[in-house]
């Protein structure tokens, strides 16, 4: 298996371990059996807590697009030097945001968002 597909599993464990922290975090603020009920008068979860939801959520948005772009540069036999970089600018740059978003630092978490882009526009630039 190459790097890209690599990276994009581990991208997948990190969408998973978001998804965790956003649990434990709304699980604190509002409770095991709210999280459990219908939710349809669920509290705003905030602090920590909500910059994790949203952190998971922003990642959900972005590893679909990284999939995407590994998964074509793969089956089109795209794969080079410059899609490993991308894979792994996006990756480490989504690890370090995920942390960033959490801690609550604005502007540094908008520019690793940012490098997380050129990670996919760099694999996308193989593909055309």
């Amino acid at each position: 298996m190459g790097v890209e597909l690599t990276l994009l599993v581990w991208s997948v464990v990190l969408t998973v371990a978001q998804m965790l922290v956003a649990g434990m975090g709304a699980n604190m603020q509002v409770g095991l059996a709210t999280l459990a009920g219908n939710r349809e008068d669920l509290p705003p979860v905030t602090g920590w807590a909500g910059r994790a939801k949203r952190a998971h959520a922003n990642m959900l948005e972005n590893v679909v697009l990284f999939a995407a772009l590994v998964l074509v540069a793969h089956v089109a036999g795209k794969t080079n030097a410059m899609t490993v970089l991308g894979a792994q600018l996006f990756f480490w740059s989504r690890l370090a945001y995920a942390v960033i978003y959490v801690a609550g630092i604005p502007w540094l978490r908008t520019l690793v968002w940012f490098v997380s882009l050129i990670g996919l526009a760099l694999i996308f630039l193989q593909l055309i």
